[in-house]
């Protein structure tokens, strides 16, 4: 049975503890252009808060990096668009909606260089991954408190690579940010949980 449309927005802006900053506007428009579930709103509102929480850790610790800011964050907020068309991969396995979430959002005008994060927030070894790659896909990882060795460790093979830092320093760093985001992860797991999966009712907003 479709949900009504005042749980997307709820989603969208309702307060969370921790508090979550609220998605990209094109971001968030476009979730309720296509009457996604609510509970895929709130996951990437999740990933999108933990993005940016690590974004600002680089650029404070590494202003030289030159991450791509908005794609990053772009990334963390649409990486699981593809389950508004795969809405049965919000509560269970697949891996359909990481293709279908970037054909989505090129057919919905966006460029491949931010459409590309929706297919590969999943495929941190393959080539041709960026650091701004590998940040919304840890991004995706830490908001559950999910820790990935070999992820964490390509992260840091390219920090250490553009900084010249002692990995070890970095390691450090890293560990203690990535330890303190996780210690959110029971509310915003919570959170996520407290919203329907079923897409929201025909005629919602913006439909």
């Amino acid at each position: 049975m479709p949900t009504p449309p005042d749980a997307l927005d709820r989603a969208l802006h309702a307060p969370a503890d921790p508090p979550l900053a609220p998605l990209p506007p094109a971001v968030a428009d476009l979730l309720r252009r296509l009457g996604a579930p609510p509970r895929l709103a709130a996951h990437l509102r999740a990933v999108h808060d933990v993005a940016r929480r690590l974004v600002a850790w680089a650029e404070d610790r590494h202003p030289g990096l030159g991450i791509d800011r908005e794609a990053v964050l772009f990334g963390a907020a649409t990486h699981d668009i593809g389950k508004a068309v795969h809405p049965d991969e919000l509560s269970g396995p697949g891996s359909r909606h990481e293709e279908a979430g970037s054909v989505l959002l090129a057919a919905h005008g966006f460029p491949p260089g931010w459409a590309r994060f929706a297919a590969t927030h999943a495929t941190w070894t393959a080539p041709g991954v960026t650091l701004e790659d590998l940040l919304v896909s840890t991004a995706d990882k830490v908001w559950k408190n999910k820790r990935v060795p070999e992820l964490e460790d390509l992260v840091l093979a390219r920090i250490t690579e553009a900084t010249g830092r002692p990995r070890w320093e970095e390691f450090l760093a890293l560990d203690e940010l990535l330890e303190g985001l996780g210690a959110g992860a029971d509310a915003r797991l919570a959170f996520q949980a407290s919203f329907p999966v079923a897409p929201v009712s025909p005629g919602g907003p913006g439909r």
